[in-house]
């Protein structure tokens, strides 16, 4: 029965963390959705809207109901700035040059606000009460219920969003730039948009996590974990990361504790990296992906 507790009460916060890490993959799913290129600038996306938020708070005295909605409109118009200024310039390249463009934009991005705000660690402080929830002989952390469900709450909106017009936009564009161009659809302004919401997903992610882990460099590590959330679940569904976040959260909560325990150390840091190899390996679409089939 012991054991039973034990992994239930792993299992339910490893599946909290992991909406928190479906919130993070969301942002490369969105882009991936409207231009079929992997966002991986996410984790130090999410690591700028925390210090933005942070900086709103500290550095400019705004209360807290007005640091979220500053850092998350600051983070709208960053990716908008990055897709206009650097991405866009790509346009005709090859799409491994402009998924190393990304990368670049993550490394530097991860050196450059350390650099600006201080290597310290920031607190954020969103108020949330951190004594755990006890249910019978289970002990549910707090922070992470409430920051999972706000992440869910939030990737739902996302999928809602994906049938609205604006959306479906996106999608067409996702599915082929060219014909949009002939019906009329902007495609570089929805490649735009993409990029101003992973913006806000990123925003959101990194407050969230911010207000767990504190503020500092480490939170752009979270893009190891978001690609193998985004790969496992589909790089265009958001069901998926939905499904995948709760899979990677609970591997990676539980896979460790009983593995150390057979001689088996430090799984928990390469669970992401198996899962990522193992997508690839067995099923590079992932498991609600769309599988397209080309033929040379």
């Amino acid at each position: 029965m012991d054991f039973l507790y034990e992994l239930a009460e792993l299992s339910i916060n490893g599946a909290l963390v992991g909406l928190m890490y479906a919130l993070v993959a969301l942002g490369i799913v969105l882009v991936f959705k409207a231009s079929s290129v992997a966002n991986l600038a996410q984790g130090a996306l999410v690591m700028v809207g925390a210090y933005l938020t942070w900086a709103s708070m500290e550095l400019l005295g705004a209360p807290i109901w007005a640091a979220i909605p500053l850092g998350i409109i600051a983070m709208f118009f960053i990716g908008r700035g990055i897709e206009r200024v650097a991405l866009r310039r790509m346009i005709g390249q090859p799409v491994i040059m402009v998924i190393m463009l990304t990368l670049g934009l993550e490394i530097m991005l991860r050196g450059l606000a350390p650099a600006v705000f201080g290597p310290v660690k920031k607190r954020l402080d969103l108020g949330i009460d951190t004594a755990p929830i006890i249910i019978g002989s289970i002990f549910i952390d707090k922070a992470y219920l409430i920051t999972g469900v706000v992440a869910l709450a939030l990737v739902a909106l996302a999928a809602l969003f994906f049938g609205t017009r604006q959306g479906i936009m996106l999608r067409a564009v996702s599915d082929d730039q060219t014909a949009s161009w002939s019906v009329g659809i902007p495609v570089e302004r929805a490649i735009g948009i993409s990029w101003g919401l992973a913006g806000v997903a990123a925003a959101a992610a990194g407050i969230l996590w911010g207000s767990v882990q504190g503020v500092d460099w480490t939170l752009s590590l979270l893009l190891i974990k978001a690609l193998a959330v985004a790969i496992l679940g589909g790089l265009d569904s958001i069901l998926g990361v939905v499904i995948a976040g709760l899979a990677v959260g609970i591997l990676e909560n539980v896979a460790p504790v009983y593995l150390e325990r057979i001689g088996i150390p430090g799984t928990r840091d390469v669970v992401a990296s198996l899962v990522i190899l193992a997508t690839v390996i067995v099923r590079p679409y992932g498991l609600f992906g769309r599988e397209d089939i080309e033929r040379v």
